[in-house]
């Protein structure tokens, strides 16, 4: 590491750890800590399978302040690359274009984990033309006026050259107020079904505590929006059908989600989320990277109707409670178990180790056989590494292993923003090192 930071370098990585909260927020009356890491009965270990120890990195194109999403165009060589500061640019086999497909920073309320968050094309998209936008927006007029500031989906038309998107077409699909500025999650993703999948956080502050968190069923903890289905779509994941539009809503909900015809949010597909930062389907199966307050990271299988535990659980463990249920009363839908992740780790050493989890993909390409069907994902503070989780035969907790990039590619991996996965199955991270913020593919590493 150089011995002096440039002020924009100091800048960057301020906003860079804004942007996921990496170090949690300090508990009051906490049993977490040293309390909590004493009672670890289900700890995550790093264990090694079959796979190559290290991988490559090759950048595609930079100069970002902090790239955080990339959709591939169906049906052509083109990519959307989404800067967090509000821009969303082209990438073409010739770089990335000089003007924007679009630019939304005079919309966009930018700052710590605030900004353009996600994207996603339509799977009709050479039809259609329909470019989904989640951001954050200032606080409408008629939300609370403590609150912080406003969740916004929208949905533009591009062009049909795929290089610009008409401005004046943007059509707000949902917009929730967010009682905090952090704990956004962002992203979002069309299934296997067709529908439109959209991560939502807590609502922001320590431990799901605070203004605009509601009351909840568990009493150890206060408040919790994440086990409240009632109240808002708060600390969720959202299934809706874009295609269509019901109840004066622009757009209809799946007959077959989980609250339809029971109380709750009809648009809710799974809750008991803090920060459900980065999502991925996989031959129908859903992966959800859930950021931990201070101690544990996790990522998990998700299914209609699971509840994941937050505030109950950071992980597997219990949450600012020394002895925690693993299930809703009965009169809380039923008694509906708490699910736990597949994936789990520590804030506090070993082999596996960080403090933001980063949601990746299943490898499903050709360029490194020794990952097929393996889930690739990271950390923000990655310092030049990979995690590499593996299905177990008995279903249970997946293991996982780290993968350092080779040579001078850990220079340019510091810090993992997002990843994606194109259509033939290669993976690309998006993060930031020593040049910047930057798309990357990952690649067999030389020699």
């Amino acid at each position: 590491m150089p011995q002096k930071t440039s002020r924009r370098e100091l800048l960057r990585r301020a906003g860079a750890a804004a942007v996921l909260g990496v170090v949690g927020s300090t508990q009051v009356g906490s049993a977490g800590g040293a309390t909590e890491a004493a009672q670890v009965t289900k700890t995550a270990e790093a264990t090694q399978t079959a796979g190559p120890n290290t991988v490559g990195i090759q950048t595609l194109t930079g100069g970002f302040e902090i790239p955080l999403d990339l959709a591939f165009v169906p049906g052509s060589r083109q990519a959307y690359v989404a800067d967090q500061q509000g821009v969303v640019s082209v990438y073409e086999p010739g770089g990335l274009r000089d003007e924007p497909l679009l630019d939304l920073r005079d919309t966009v309320e930018y700052g710590g984990e605030k900004g353009l968050l996600g994207i996603a094309v339509h799977p009709n998209f050479a039809e259609n033309r329909r470019l989904f936008v989640r951001y954050s927006a200032p606080l409408g007029a008629n939300a609370p006026q403590e609150f912080s500031h406003t969740f916004v989906l929208s949905e533009f038309t591009v062009n049909a050259d795929g290089r610009t998107a008409n401005r004046n077409s943007e059509r707000t699909v949902l917009d929730i107020p967010e009682p905090q500025p952090n704990h956004n999650a962002g992203d979002l993703a069309f299934g296997p079904d067709g529908y439109l999948y959209v991560t939502v956080g807590d609502g922001g502050n320590g431990g799901d505590l605070g203004p605009g968190h509601v009351d909840d069923w568990y009493g150890a903890v206060p408040g919790g929006n994440a086990q409240d289905v009632r109240r808002n779509l708060l600390g969720s994941i959202l299934r809706i059908d874009v295609n269509g539009r019901e109840g004066g809503k622009p757009y209809a909900i799946p007959d077959d989600n989980p609250l339809v015809g029971r109380p709750g949010f009809d648009e809710q597909y799974a809750w008991g989320f803090r920060n459900p930062w980065r999502l991925s389907f996989d031959r129908g199966r859903l992966f959800v990277a859930d950021v931990g307050e201070s101690e544990y990271e996790e990522v998990s299988l998700v299914e209609s109707g699971g509840n994941y535990g937050w505030n109950v659980n950071e992980g597997t463990h219990c949450f600012a409670a020394n002895s925690c249920p693993d299930r809703t009363p009965p009169s809380v839908r039923g008694g509906e178990p708490l699910v736990d992740p597949i994936i789990e780790y520590s804030h506090s050493g070993g082999p596996l180790t960080g403090n933001s989890v980063i949601g990746g993909y299943v490898y499903r390409g050709s360029a490194i056989p020794g990952l097929q069907g393996a889930y690739v994902f990271g950390d923000l503070d990655a310092d030049g590494q990979l995690f590499v989780a593996t299905e177990p035969q008995d279903g249970g907790r997946w293991p996982t292993r780290v993968v350092d990039v080779a040579g001078g590619g850990s220079g340019r991996l510091r810090r993992i923003f997002s990843f994606a996965r194109d259509p033939t199955g290669e993976l690309y991270v998006l993060g930031a090192g020593v040049d910047g913020g930057a798309v990357h593919r990952v690649v067999p590493a030389s020699g």
